[in-house]
């Protein structure tokens, strides 16, 4: 009864549409009626500029912490990690915008910095190199997924490689089209001021 109350929290908090409430209340617009119609942070820096979309970015990152840290804050008897993932399954399918979010990129890194600050940090450094190499969002998050898996073994952190591994198979999936243009090379690249 206690795991599903802390699923439940979780997946409430994940559901919670950060790009849909930024769009609507401060520009007036649905997201999801531009650019790639995704909630999350790259569509919304791409459609309303870099302050919206790190205003997103960082709500969506927030939401995997405050739900991986939910056990703490209670005194619970719960693994945060595995709560951690249902926050980011609320964020890919949320019951508050339909059930069709975001990519789980930034609530899955969310959940990480809420359980190791210290691999959260390494995987922001790598996804910023690899973007910087890349130029390509969806690639450089799903190589970070990757190599963060990597790292957690080799740190010995088996729990978190495993649901790392967990989280990254879901971004890989969720970004089932963007290996598809990446591949076409029609995927858009970000470009650096």
């Amino acid at each position: 009864m206690e795991y599903f109350l802390f699923i439940l929290l979780a997946y409430l908090l994940g559901s919670i549409p950060s790009g849909l409430i930024v769009g609507k209340l401060g520009y007036g617009i649905d997201i999801r009626d531009h650019g790639s119609g995704n909630l999350g942070g790259t569509n919304t820096f791409r459609v309303l500029g870099k302050k919206a979309g790190l205003i997103v970015t960082t709500a969506d990152i927030l939401k995997g912490t405050l739900a991986s840290a939910l056990p703490f804050f209670m005194g619970a008897d719960v693994i945060p990690l595995l709560i951690g993932i249902f926050a980011v399954v609320g964020h890919m399918y949320p019951i508050f915008a339909g059930f069709k979010g975001g990519k789980a990129v930034a609530t899955s890194g969310g959940v990480i910095l809420g359980v190791n600050p210290l691999v959260f940090a390494i995987m922001i450094a790598t996804f910023f190199l690899l973007l910087y190499l890349t130029k390509y969002v969806s690639l450089s998050s799903m190589i970070t997924g990757v190599t963060s898996t990597i790292l957690a073994i080799f740190l010995q952190e088996y729990g978190l490689a495993i649901v790392i591994a967990i989280l990254t198979l879901f971004v890989i999936y969720r970004h089932r089209s963007n290996i598809k243009r990446i591949l076409n090379k029609t995927e858009p690249k970000i470009t650096w001021m």
